[in-house]
């Protein structure tokens, strides 16, 4: 039961096909803390930035309006003054609307989430059961969601009392200045406390996107029974092995893919290394390094040798060993002939010590030539 229940424990982090299923299925890192404050950042910016000119347009819309000359009567053309008036009032709206819908993008492509993705739309029973309604609600994300209120509340809240008690004087003094220097200080003066709660939003949203991701994490966090079940699915994709093969073809030049071809033993470490060996008794005077490559270049290497049927062994240490002390198309260094040259007579041998049933031999590698993946040395 122990051993079951240790299975079962989340305790890997989530794979990257575990996060790809995810985003497909509409679960991606979102933040509404972050698109509130690029909107009020974009609201403000356009209040300082055009506001005068929306404040004039206004004024001269409804000036017009309210004039009306012996002309207007006698050359009665509404359409004209409909379209001349109304695009005047309209440029300053469509730079706001610009400006909300970059801030609605930018949000989502910031934390790397934009995107169509249909199946967040397909109906889902369990978002209707009002037990998942309530454990969200009293449970760890409905705690969250309460603390990030009440710091909003009160981070907001003693923002703009600051902001009335500052410009309390300059309220009290629009009483006694015209109409126009009136609004021109309002304008002026509720820019400025935009921007400035649109600050303490771009606060909150700094704290909520870590949180955000932690939760999301947390939430698709999985077993190692499912990491092991999902690579053992992803081994026998019919459509991975052909992206492994494509990858291979890319990634390696063609004098690179032949000399593979060509190699009598491929050894790996056994997924991050690999060397590819080349031996023709009577031609090689030793044996030749003819490819080697670490991360994708090593799986590509690997790929292209299986379908070239050529031998796959893995030995770890010896593996290292030559990649961190030999280069393609050199021979292998003399200290390491010995270990080689077990490997290669079982290779020579091996459909026989197949047939036999013979495990490949243990092979000892100079401790000068050990190396940790990093290539270090041990002390």
């Amino acid at each position: 039961m122990a051993g079951a229940t240790e299975k079962d424990q989340k305790t890997e982090q989530p794979t990257a096909k575990k996060l790809a299923d995810s985003a497909r299925e509409g679960d991606v890192l979102m933040s509404r803390e972050l698109a509130t404050a690029l909107m009020m950042l974009a609201a403000a910016g356009w209040i300082v930035a055009a506001g005068g000119w929306f404040v004039q347009s206004a004024g001269d819309l409804v000036r017009r309006g309210l004039t009306l000359t012996a002309a207007d009567v006698s050359d009665f053309a509404p359409a004209e003054a409909l379209m001349r008036n109304g695009v005047e009032i309209l440029l300053p709206l469509a730079s706001l609307f610009a400006l909300a819908l970059g801030a609605a993008i930018a949000g989502p492509a910031m934390l790397g989430s934009i995107g169509w993705r249909g199946k967040a739309l397909h109906f889902k029973g369990n978002r209707m059961n009002p037990l998942s309604g309530l454990k969200r609600m009293f449970g760890m994300q409905g705690a969250t969601e309460l603390g990030k209120a009440l710091a909003k509340v009160l981070l907001l809240g003693t923002i703009g009392y600051w902001l009335v008690e500052k410009s309390l004087p300059a309220i009290m003094t629009m009483a006694t200045t015209d109409l126009i220097a009136a609004i021109g200080l309002a304008g002026k003066a509720i820019g400025h406390a935009m921007l400035t709660l649109a600050g303490g939003l771009v606060v909150i949203a700094l704290i909520d996107v870590p949180v955000q991701w932690f939760q999301r994490n947390k939430r698709l966090m999985m077993s190692k029974q499912e990491v092991k079940d999902e690579m053992r699915q992803s081994d026998g994709a019919p459509e991975l092995k052909q992206a492994q093969r494509q990858r291979a073809h890319d990634i390696l030049s063609g004098s690179a893919r032949k000399a593979v071809s060509d190699a009598t033993v491929v050894l790996t470490n056994p997924t991050h290394f690999s060397v590819a060996l080349r031996y023709r008794p009577g031609v090689d005077a030793a044996p030749v390094v003819v490819a080697r490559g670490r991360g994708d270049v090593a799986l590509s290497i690997r790929e292209l040798a299986r379908g070239a049927d050529v031998p796959i062994l893995e030995y770890p240490q010896l593996t290292r060993a030559i990649y961190f002390t030999a280069r393609a198309g050199r021979v292998i260094p003399e200290e390491l002939f010995v270990a080689v040259a077990t490997v290669l007579a079982f290779v020579f041998q091996l459909e026989r010590a197949v047939a036999d049933g013979l495990a490949q031999p243990a092979v000892d590698v100079p401790p000068s030539h050990h190396f940790d993946p990093e290539g270090r040395r041990p002390a």
